[in-house]
Parts: C-alpha cells; sequence; structure tokens
C-alpha cells in the first residue's frame, strides 16, 4: 500500500510579510515610547506568525484507507476517478466550473490541484478539489490504495 503525505506550506513572501506586519505594529506605538514599540514588534509579528503557520499547516494523507484532507476524512471506498489538474485547469474548476456542493481545500498559491469524485449516495458532495504540488503522486497514491 502507498502512502502520500503532504503539507500545504506558505510562500517564504508571506513570512516577510508577517515581520513586516510587527514592524507595523512597532511603528503604530512608537509615539508612546520604546518599550511598547517593541511590545508592539513582538507581538504583531508573533500574532501574524500564528495565523501565517496555521494557514500552511494544513495536510493532505492516503493512510489507513482514507483519504485525510483539512479536517475531512474521506474512505477510499467512496472516491472515484482521481484526476490530475495542471494549472489552467485547476483555475477552471476553483472559478466557473466549481460545484457549491464540492469540498474544497484551497490554496491559492499552489497552482495545481487534483479532483477526486466522491461516490457516497448517502453524501451530496460530488468532488473533493485538492490543491496541492505533486498531483501525480497523489493520483497515483489513490490509483494504489483503491486496488
Amino acid at each position: 500500500m502507498q502512502s502520500y503525505e503532504e503539507r500545504l506550506t506558505v510562500p517564504r513572501s508571506w513570512w516577510v510579510i508577517a515581520g513586516l506586519i510587527g514592524v507595523s505594529c512597532a511603528l503604530m506605538l512608537l509615539p508612546l515610547g520604546t518599550l511598547p514599540m517593541l511590545g508592539g514588534l513582538i507581538g504583531g509579528a508573533a500574532l501574524a506568525a500564528v495565523a501565517v503557520s496555521s494557514y500552511g499547516s494544513v495536510r493532505i494523507r492516503v493512510v489507513g484507507g482514507a483519504l485525510v484532507a483539512g479536517d475531512a476524512k474521506i474512505p477510499v471506498a467512496v472516491l472515484g476517478e482521481a484526476r490530475a489538474l495542471d494549472a489552467e485547469e485547476a483555475l477552471a474548476w476553483r472559478t466557473h466550473k466549481a460545484d457549491a456542493r464540492a469540498f474544497l481545500l484551497l490554496r491559492s498559491y499552489i497552482p495545481t490541484a487534483v479532483r477526486v469524485e466522491i461516490d457516497d449516495p448517502s453524501d451530496p458532495t460530488p468532488y473533493a478539489y485538492l490543491s496541492t504540488r505533486e498531483p501525480e503522486r497523489l493520483v497515483a497514491a489513490l490509483t494504489a490504495v483503491r486496488a
């Protein structure tokens, strides 16, 4: 059984932005003195870093007969065809082709994705759209675990 695991980390530039948020908080508190300014720098940067870290900690895994994507755990038995989407197709499925009932694990900074059909009569979700940097590997893992 082939397993798959990927963490959808944020780009490095987001960490720079988190630092700049700390600097802007420090500048806002500069008129109050040095100590409040340092508090603003540390507090603002820390809060921004926590937000960036939590957004970039989402994982996609294929383990134990299930596809685990973020908070969703979908049994492999109810999964249908999995298709790797290039950047152009992924954009189409994120925008004008999207179904409001679908499960979407979107990360705008990841251009490629996988679209997995869900064949569960008790679940109205037609498919799962998963942003991934390695769509072919994810499709291969899903195909191997279903076989």
